[in-house]
């Protein structure tokens, strides 16, 4: 519809649409959850408008065949049916990419459970690989890298796999990946792997064991070690046991994103709350309203990766993100959408009517 203004006494007409809020969307799908975001762009970031969370479980089970259960599929699919609800709600959205992990990446029958969601839900997801999910990761957390420090190493602890990056921001503010490393098990598989209620010192050790040697590699590829004792590097954790860590350390009666994202722990401080949370026992984590009866389990197993970094770094101090791959997937897709929207002005300006219109102006002195 066309808008009326006034110019002096005569009117004119703008028939100029008012630009519509554009929509960005995310959607994360891991082995133990799904997570959807929305936001809007802003001149430097973006604005979220919306969120959804749900533990689904879509890779309960892998470990024994490589195949997604009828009944974890079925559940994730109808947690994918709320999430295209909500974002029917902010339609249209105008950017968007909706990923899936290591379960995944996994599971011989992914097959059957891509075309479930294509044909019930609408959605077309995109299976990325250990390297991409790293990227992601770090893209989505470096806001919260020190100014002063150019550097980062990110450890994102998934539900079936774990990726530590190493990354680093040049002069000019741009971001690469030096290196990274994918370790193939995260909290949901480590839990059914050692499906006691109570995991036993055995099995944590283990764990410990494993990620050490796994890391000791990765540092000896790129002097990781001496990087971080020399305060060079900031380490950044994200994941649902970094979080709960930040909570059980502020002793938090319920979680608050705002209390927890961006906080700083140091590295005694990190092995206290492990401590404290061990020493909890399953009923204790199970009654710990930050905790839960869905993540009491996977809590444990988060905290003995953890453990490992300590012991494989001389680690000061841990920032805890809550955010990663969706808030990576907005800004990447908010980059790209400004520059296709500079590279079509530019394009519109080299058009020859907008390049004789210029001449005219400037040879009647028209500034």
């Amino acid at each position: 519809m066309a808008r009326v203004f006034k110019k002096g006494r005569k009117p004119y007409f703008s028939l100029k649409k008012e630009k519509e809020t554009e929509h960005y969307a995310a959607i994360d799908l891991g082995t133990n959850s799904c997570r959807l975001v929305i936001a809007t762009p802003t001149p430097s970031s973006f604005h979220v408008v919306e969120t959804f969370s749900k533990i689904t479980r879509l890779g309960e089970g892998i470990i024994q065949d490589n195949q997604l259960s009828k009944v974890a599929m079925r559940r994730t699919v109808n947690t994918l049916k709320v999430c295209k609800s909500v974002m029917d709600e902010y339609a249209p959205i105008t950017h968007s990419r909706f990923v899936a992990t290591a379960a995944c990446r996994r599971a011989k029958n992914i097959d059957e459970f891509l075309s479930m969601v294509q044909k019930e839900v609408g959605i077309k997801l995109e299976i990325i690989s250990p390297k991409e999910e790293s990227r992601l990761a770090v893209v989505g957390c470096l806001p919260l890298l020190n100014r002063h420090i150019k550097r980062a190493l990110v450890f994102d602890i998934g539900g079936g796999s774990t990726e530590v990056s190493l990354a680093r921001v040049t002069e000019e503010g741009k971001t690469f990946i030096e290196g990274f490393v994918s370790l193939p098990y995260g909290v949901v598989t480590i839990s059914e792997a050692f499906p006691k209620q109570e995991m036993t010192n055995l099995a944590y050790n283990t764990i410990i064991e494993r990620t050490q040697n796994i890391l000791e590699q990765f540092d000896e590829k790129h002097q990781i070690y001496e990087a971080i004792e020399n305060q060079e590097i900031q380490v950044i954790g994200t994941s649902g046991t970094v979080t709960v860590l930040g909570a059980v350390h502020l002793g938090l009666a319920r979680y608050n994103r705002s209390a927890v994202d961006g906080l700083s722990i140091s590295g005694n401080e990190v092995e206290n709350v492990i401590n404290k949370i061990k020493n909890m026992g399953d009923t204790g984590r199970r009654r710990h309203r930050c905790i839960g009866p869905s993540k009491a389990d996977l809590t444990i197993s988060g905290c003995a990766i953890i453990e490992a970094l300590l012991k494989s770094f001389p680690i000061s101090e841990i920032t805890i993100a809550d955010r990663g791959i969706r808030e990576g997937i907005l800004l990447d897709l908010i980059r790209n959408a400004k520059h296709q929207q500079k590279q079509a002005k530019k394009h519109f300006r080299g058009h020859p009517y907008f390049r004789k219109k210029k001449n005219e102006k400037r040879k009647f002195g028209e500034h």
